[in-house]
């Protein structure tokens, strides 16, 4: 028996560990199953354990596997399925995906929108006139355009050239009922920094070059080396995997800190990990709205976060966290000892972070305001 639900495919580039992709995770299992089908298309490739994310049965997985370059030579693939499945919404999401509705629109689906999440390590300010140019140029295929921060927003319009009536803000929202405070820190399963008496920094993401955790690595090398009591009680856990994890493992070890920093890898138990710190840093170069970080504020933490994208919509300064530069280890190294020299005042940032939280960054509302885009009109023809 067919489904009569409409069908939204969504078109990423790959389907791995990291933000955006976490956001599609909380969308579908938060979306009512009886109003929509959903499925992932990756152009490199869905990792089967990410995929376990989905607590929904019927959604599908496709890898395309694409290799570097332009995608066009897949246009024929995508728009054949395309006609085969005739998805009522087509969603694209970043620069590596938008080439995609170029087929989308030839096979006619409906309703194309595009999703502007923040930029990568080769454009962190976006002020690449190519990049630019090349949004431009796909913006007649794109029905609406969904920006996750203002300053991607902004971007769109002033710099794209974006008419402002198809842009629509639309922040990630955070499940406040699994990110939860704790009274007092919890044990981490396989930390060796249990310890009550200890003072725990970490970060959660892919370690990769645009996430700059090297920066952070030097800036609490910075902290302990300033700080005699920071260098018996304060300690930090990287987790996560990618790219510079190598690279990472022989900086703390040059700067002379296996016995203060434990990288603890990719885990699946994230709201646990937020248990287990005293304080949570996001060292980004470039970020929309960070998935981790609106983690953190509702699990109570208080925050360093470089004043980057949509960083400074979440956090408010010396409210709710601490905003530094980024690549500034001596300023956050000095935000570092702030909080560790101040803990009533690090618990107060924590409890408003949480409150910031559920007034501003509800999943409720993130779902609704997507579902009202899902079910509206498809807007202007291209």
């Amino acid at each position: 028996m067919s489904d009569s639900r409409p069908l939204i495919i969504h078109i990423v580039y790959s389907f791995d560990v990291g933000g955006l992709e976490n956001g599609i995770v909380n969308l579908i299992n938060r979306m009512p199953v009886e109003r929509f089908r959903h499925m992932i298309v990756a152009l490199a490739y869905c990792s089967p354990s990410f995929c376990q994310r989905i607590q929904r049965s019927d959604v599908e997985f496709v890898s395309i596997n694409k290799g570097a370059g332009h995608g066009f030579r897949l246009y024929p693939k995508i728009y054949r399925m395309l006609r085969q499945l005739k998805p009522a919404v087509v969603h694209t999401r970043n620069l590596a995906a938008l080439e995609m509705v170029v087929p989308a629109w030839l096979a006619g689906v409906p309703l194309r929108l595009h999703g502007e999440h923040g930029w990568d390590n080769s454009d962190p300010d976006g002020r690449s006139r190519k990049y630019q140019l090349l949004r431009k140029i796909y913006s007649p295929f794109v029905s609406r355009y969904i920006a996750l921060s203002r300053t991607i927003e902004s971007y769109l319009v002033e710099r794209v050239g974006i008419e402002a009536g198809r842009v629509r803000r639309i922040c990630n929202g955070v499940n406040a009922d699994r990110f939860v405070p704790a009274s007092t820190r919890r044990d981490i399963a396989g930390s060796p920094f249990n310890d009550p008496g200890l003072y725990v920094f970490g970060t959660v993401g892919r370690q990769q070059a645009v996430k700059d955790q090297p920066t952070l690595v030097r800036a609490f090398a910075v902290f302990v080396r300033a700080n005699p009591e920071a260098a018996r009680r304060a300690r930090l856990i990287l987790v996560g995997d990618g790219p510079l994890a190598g690279s990472l493992a022989a900086l703390v070890k040059s700067e002379g800190l296996d016995d203060l920093v434990w990288m603890a890898g990719e885990r699946s138990d994230v709201p646990e990990i937020m248990r287990g710190l005293d304080v949570f840093v996001l060292p980004s170069q470039a970020e929309g709205i960070s998935n981790t970080l609106l983690e953190a504020m509702a699990s109570g933490l208080p925050v360093v976060a470089t004043a980057v994208g949509g960083n400074p919509e979440l956090v408010v300064d010396q409210q709710t966290g601490l905003l530094v530069p980024a690549v500034d280890p001596e300023r956050m190294g000095v935000a570092f000892e702030m909080l560790f020299n101040d803990t009533a005042k690090a618990r107060t940032m924590g409890a408003a972070g949480r409150e910031r939280v559920l007034a501003n960054f509800s999943m409720d509302a993130m779902m609704g305001n997507y579902l009202a885009l899902y079910e509206g009109s498809p807007g202007r023809p291209a």
